[in-house]
């Protein structure tokens, strides 16, 4: 495999600089880092980004999560290792990234499970990363960028 772009980030200097800052953001708003790191994780495995599935698997470690949550999150409903905010943020997850296979878009119970298990700051934090996410995974696939490049 080839990366269709070797430098898309230094080409796209000004974009790269606004999701950081959302990063930057992300990573100040209060959204624990375990979940963010597992959200990031199961949308980039959606999504089939490589690079993201590497990178937030290996943060995800470094961040403290177990090799067990890490290898299930992609069954995250039948692995008994979450929390049930955590659960929220995953279900809410996966109905954004996937919205357009829905008429309603996100269900009106993954958002209700979601307002529950988190305030509305952390809430709108929340869907601020998985946003982010999305866009990072869809300029590393429509790229190529190779699982590990980023080390």
């Amino acid at each position: 495999m080839q990366a269709r772009m070797k430098d898309v980030y230094k080409l796209a200097s000004g974009g790269y600089q606004a999701l950081q800052a959302m990063e930057t953001f992300v990573t100040g708003s209060g959204v624990p880092r375990e979940t963010l790191e597992l959200v990031r994780l199961r949308v980039s495995q959606i999504n089939g980004c490589g690079l993201c599935v590497d990178m937030h698997a290996r943060e995800a470690r470094e961040g403290g999560v177990t090799d067990e949550r890490l290898w299930a999150v992609a069954a995250w409903r039948e692995a008994p290792f979450y929390t049930d905010a955590e659960r929220a943020a995953l279900a809410l997850a996966e109905s954004v990234t996937r919205i357009a296979d829905r008429p309603e878009g996100v269900e009106d119970e993954v958002w209700q499970e979601a307002a529950a298990q988190f305030d509305e700051p952390t809430l709108a934090a929340l869907l601020m990363a998985i946003a982010s996410i999305n866009a990072w995974n869809r300029i590393n696939v429509a790229t190529r960028q190779i699982a590990g490049s980023f080390r």
